[in-house]
C-alpha cells in the first residue's frame, strides 16, 4: 500500500513536470517587454457543454439499499513451517501479520474472511446475494451503507443458479429495491451496477447490455445477461439496474485474465431469479417442475435422417421410469418442438423452461414424431422428489418395436445370422453376449462385434459393445432388422439414418448414420 503511494505520487508529480515544461517550450517567442495578447477562449458548443445525462438521481436513491456481505470460516490449518521474520516497520508487516494470524496458527484453525455484496428486496429485511458469497461461511454479517451492521441468517440457497436469500431483524424498516422484468431489456440498453468492489462499499458503475441469454457454462440453467457496466471482486451478488431503479439482474461473474474488470461481466436474469427468489423465501427451497427426460441437442445430420428441414428442438434420448411421461405420451427418438407455448429453438432451451414451470401444470408440448407434428398434454412432476431415481442409473423407457413380423423358421434363421452393414458387424444380443460384453441385462437390440476403421460406422463413433436399439423410430430386434431398415430408408430417399445407441451401462444417444 505505501509502495502503490508512493508511485502514486512520484507519478503525479512526473505529469505537473511534463506539462510545466510543455508549456514552456510551446509558449512562442516575444521581445523584450512585450506583453502577449490574451488567448481567447474557445466556445464549446451548446450540445457539448453539459456531458452525458447524469445517474446521480437514479443512484441516490438505490445506494442504501446495496449492502456490503461478509461473512467469516474457520478453516482448518496445517501449522507447518516457520513464520518468516519480517523486518520491523517494514509495510510488509501487516500482510504477513493477518496470513499467519500470530501464535493462533499453532492452534490447528484460523478464520478467513471474505466480502461481496448484496441487496434488500423486503423492508422487513430479506436480502439477496451469490450462493458462492455466503457458501461455507460460519458467520454471515450484513453491513449498510451508514455503518449499520445486523448478523445474517440463511434462509435458503440454490446452488443451480448460484441464488441465495438472507434475513435480518431490523429495527425499523430497510430501503428496498424491487424486481424489474428482464425479458423486455435489449442489447443495447443502459444499466447502473451497484456494489462493494473489493471491499470499497458503495460503488456505482454503468455500461449497456452486451448480449443476452449467455451460456457460460456454470450450471444447467445458464442464460445470462452480459453487461460492459464494471464488475470486480465483491460485486459478486449486488444487483444490476434498469434506468426505472428496478433490478433486472445479479451480477455474478465476470471474465478476466487478471481479476478485475475487462467489461466482460455476466448477471443473473430476473426472469430466471424472481422465481427461485420467491420459492427460498417461501419454501427455504426451490420447487421446480420436471418432464422426466434425457434428451441432446438436434444437429444437422440428425435433422436430415428426421426429414426436418433446419435444426431446431431437443431430442428425447429416454425417459425415466417413474417420471411423468413414462405412460408413453413422450418416447425416445421424439423431438421436442414447442413446451407450453414456448419455442424450443435448442436444446438448452428446455430445461430453462422446465425449471420455470411450477409443479402439477399441466402443459402443451409439441413433439415431432414419425415425421409428424403432434401436440400432447404432460402434468409435471417435481424434479426434487425424482433426484435419486433420476442418479441411481435407471434405464430410460425403450420404445416398442411396432412392427412384427412373420417370418418362417428359415427365414428367422437368416435374420438372426450375423451381419454386415456401413463399416459394423452386428448379432444377436443373446445372454451370453450380455454377460461377456458387460452388457447391462435391461439394455435390447442388436450388439455391435465389430467396426471396420474408416468406415462411415467408425465415422460416427459406433463402437464394439455398444447395441443398436432403434433405426428411423423402429426396434430392432435382429441384424436382419438392421440391415433391412436400411435398405428400406435408402429407399425413401433418405440420406441418413436415425439411429439409438446404447452403451453396455444402457446410457442411450443418437447417431445419424449416412447412408450415401
Amino acid at each position: 500500500m505505501v509502495n502503490s503511494l508512493r508511485l502514486s505520487y512520484r507519478h503525479s508529480l512526473a505529469t505537473v513536470m511534463a506539462l510545466t515544461l510543455l508549456g514552456s517550450t510551446a509558449a512562442p517567442a516575444f521581445s523584450q517587454g512585450a506583453k502577449p495578447a490574451p488567448a481567447p477562449i474557445p466556445s464549446a458548443p451548446s450540445s457539448m457543454s453539459s456531458g452525458p445525462a447524469s445517474v446521480a438521481d437514479l443512484a441516490e436513491g438505490l445506494l442504501d439499499a446495496v449492502v456490503n456481505i461478509s461473512t467469516s470460516q474457520s478453516v482448518k490449518s496445517n501449522g507447518s513451517g516457520p513464520k518468516p521474520v519480517v523486518p520491523e516497520g517494514s509495510p510488509f508487516q501487516e500482510f504477513f501479520d493477518d496470513f499467519f494470524d500470530g501464535d493462533n496458527n499453532q492452534q490447528g484453525n484460523r478464520k478467513v474472511n471474505s466480502l461481496g455484496s448484496g441487496f434488500v428486496i423486503d423492508p422487513s429485511g430479506y436480502v439477496v446475494t451469490n450462493n458462492h458469497v455466503i457458501e461455507g461461511a460460519d458467520d454471515i454479517e450484513v453491513i449498510f451503507p451508514n455503518g449499520n451492521k445486523l448478523k445474517a441468517k440463511l434462509v435458503g440457497t440454490d446452488t443451480k443458479t448460484d441464488l441465495s436469500v438472507l434475513k435480518v431483524e431490523p429495527k425499523a424498516p430497510l430501503k428496498a429495491v424491487k424486481f424489474g422484468d428482464s425479458k423486455i431489456m435489449r442489447i443495447g440498453d443502459w444499466v447502473m451496477a451497484i456494489g462493494n468492489p473489493f471491499g470499497l462499499g458503495g460503488s456505482v458503475t454503468v455500461g449497456i447490455i452486451s448480449a443476452r441469454g449467455r451460456n457460460i457454462n456454470a450450471g444447467p440453467y445458464d442464460n445470462f445477461i452480459q453487461t460492459d457496466a464494471a464488475i470486480n471482486k465483491g460485486n459478486s451478488g449486488g444487483p444490476l439496474f434498469n434506468m426505472k431503479g428496478e433490478v433486472i439482474g445479479i451480477n455474478t461473474a465476470i471474465i478476466s485474465p487478471s481479476g478485475g474488470s475487462i467489461g466482460i461481466g455476466f448477471s443473473v436474469p430476473t426472469e430466471l431469479a424472481q422465481n427461485i427468489v420467491q420459492q427460498l423465501i417461501e419454501f427455504g427451497e426451490t420447487r421446480r417442475g420436471w418432464l422426466g427426460v434425457r434428451i441432446q441437442p438436434v444437429t444437422d445430420d440428425i435433422s436430415a435422417s428426421l426429414g426436418m428441414t433446419t435444426a431446431r428442438g431437443a431430442l428425447v434420448s429416454g425417459v425415466i421410469k417413474g417420471g411423468p411421461v413414462d405412460n408413453g405420451v413422450i418416447k425416445s427418438g421424439d423431438v421436442i418442438l414447442t413446451f407450453d407455448g414456448k419455442p424450443v429453438k435448442e436444446m438448452r432451451d428446455l430445461p430453462l423452461a422446465v425449471a420455470e414451470s411450477p409443479v402439477g401444470k399441466e402443459v402443451d408440448v409439441v413433439i415431432l414424431r414419425d415425421g409428424k407434428e403432434q401436440t400432447v398434454k404432460v402434468t409435471l412432476g417435481r424434479l426434487e422428489d425424482s433426484a435419486d431415481a433420476a442418479t441411481e442409473g435407471e434405464d430410460p423407457a425403450l420404445a416398442e418395436g411396432d412392427q412384427q413380423k412373420d417370418q418362417t423358421e428359415q427365414d428367422q434363421a437368416k435374420a438372426e445370422a450375423p451381419a454386415e452393414t456401413f463399416g459394423m458387424k452386428v448379432e444377436m444380443l443373446s445372454d451370453e453376449k450380455h454377460k461377456s460384453l458387460g452388457i447391462a441385462d435391461s439394455v435390447e437390440g442388436v450388439v455391435i462385434t465389430a467396426v471396420t476403421p474408416g468406415s462411415p460406422a467408425a465415422d460416427k463413433g459406433l463402437k464394439a459393445g455398444e447395441v443398436i436399439v432403434e433405426i428411423g423410430q423402429d426396434f430392432m430386434e435382429t441384424p436382419g432388422d438392421v440391415v433391412a431398415r436400411f435398405e428400406e430408408l435408402k429407399g425413401e430417399g433418405r440420406r441418413n439414418a436415425h439411429i439409438m445407441v446404447a452403451n453396455p451401462a444402457g446410457e442411450l444417444r443418437f447417431v445419424a448414420l449416412p447412408l450415401e
